[in-house]
């Protein structure tokens, strides 16, 4: 007999929409460019370091902050991009996944009762971080079409339950990227508060057309209350591995860790330490992302440009935003699932990041994939 007396600590959330697409695409053999992974391989030498680890012997518990030589190599790197200095013992920690980062933080600072400012369209996996922990999110609305913040309104949303403003930059699921005016703005909204910064950076390597990833570590009065979080699986086409890492001044990185070491403890030795060596080997993977994937974006839209979608600016992240309305009056997410069943193309629609289900007619099309899939799904959009 089912037990049916236990009351959900998450009512209104089902399976994820990237679950949902994911599995339809395959359901009918369409082309996924939904979910956000890459369908090409790593780089071949990173392979290597972590079989090389493995057949060591290394396949123990790493320390629960991280393996000191990842952590020293996390510090190198963000000092040598953004000038700021975090101490590889006490403020840098290796979680399993930005989503665990995102997580962790939240619960290490959020209290019952606690609001979270967060930015629509909302990355799907903050808001119910936040409800689990007691939080309550309120929303700032980011503009469309280029989905800018209205810095007015966030002012005005900061009250004495504020206790942590939620940021993305390059934005998942725009493509936007934040001005170092955007850094000045949220500087002067948290100033003389008790409010911390969560800052969601895992794209912070795939900014285009000449622009620069601001991040907050590059900020010493944001820093000094931040956590920020970044993803090697991002980074290095490894989303599988689930690898990340957290920053944050050492006050703020313990009460991190209280909540690390009881959500997961430790993570994967073999792969921190072949991230590590690699890091070494070849600084120059992670910078030069920047062109690789501005030139999946280019083919992308030269693909959409034959179609009857309208590709919206894309200025960072590996996610273009198109318009269909000239195509469809459609809800985003009917037409995303018959774009699927019909056409043999899985987008996400963008209406499932607003928590009022907000429809301006746009899916999300992810462009970490080989031209081949690209050209395929080109072909086939333009037959719309």
């Amino acid at each position: 007999m089912a037990f049916a007396g236990f009351p959900s600590r998450l009512p209104q959330v089902g399976t994820t929409i990237f679950t949902v697409m994911s599995q339809l695409a395959a359901e009918h053999g369409a082309i996924n460019l939904s979910q956000g992974f890459p369908d090409f391989a790593p780089p071949p030498r990173l392979l290597q370091r972590v079989a090389d680890h493995m057949a060591a012997g290394r396949n123990q518990y790493a320390l629960m902050a991280g393996a000191l030589p990842l952590c020293e190599a996390i510090a190198a790197k963000v000092e040598s991009l953004y000038g700021a200095r975090y101490d590889g013992d006490s403020e840098i920690t290796v979680t399993a996944g930005a989503t665990q980062g995102i997580y962790t933080a939240i619960a290490a600072c959020v209290r019952p009762g606690d609001e979270v400012v967060v930015f629509a369209p909302v990355y799907d996996s903050y808001v119910p971080a936040i409800e689990l922990n007691g939080g309550k999110a309120v929303f700032a609305t980011l503009r469309f079409p280029d989905y800018r913040p209205d810095w007015d309104e966030v002012r005005a949303l900061v009250g004495p339950r504020t206790r942590m403003i939620v940021v993305n930059t390059p934005y998942n699921p725009s493509g936007a990227v934040w001005s170092a005016a955007d850094l000045a703005a949220l500087e002067a909204v948290v100033r003389d508060t008790g409010v911390v910064v969560l800052a969601d950076e895992v794209y912070e390597h795939m900014v285009f057309d000449g622009a620069r990833h601001e991040s907050v570590a590059r900020y010493p009065a944001l820093a000094e209350r931040s956590f920020v979080v970044s993803s090697f699986g991002k980074t290095y086409h490894i989303t599988g591995w689930k690898v990340a890492y957290c920053l944050a001044p050492r006050q703020l990185m313990a009460e991190f860790r209280k909540a690390h070491q009881f959500i997961v403890f430790a993570v994967n030795q073999p792969a921190q330490l072949a991230l590590a060596d690699f890091m070494r080997e070849d600084p120059g993977f992670a910078t030069g992302l920047a062109d690789f994937y501005r030139g999946k974006r280019d083919f992308l839209r030269m693909e959409l440009a034959g179609s009857r979608f309208e590709a919206l600016p894309c200025v960072g992240t590996y996610f273009q935003l198109a318009r269909y309305d000239a195509i469809s009056d459609e809800p985003d997410t009917a037409f995303a699932q018959r774009l699927t069943r019909e056409h043999g193309v899985a987008a996400i629609p963008v209406s499932v990041f607003y928590p009022g289900g907000d429809d301006h007619r746009v899916l999300r099309f992810c462009f970490a994939k080989t031209d081949e899939t690209l050209a395929a799904a080109g072909r086939r959009l333009r037959n719309l």
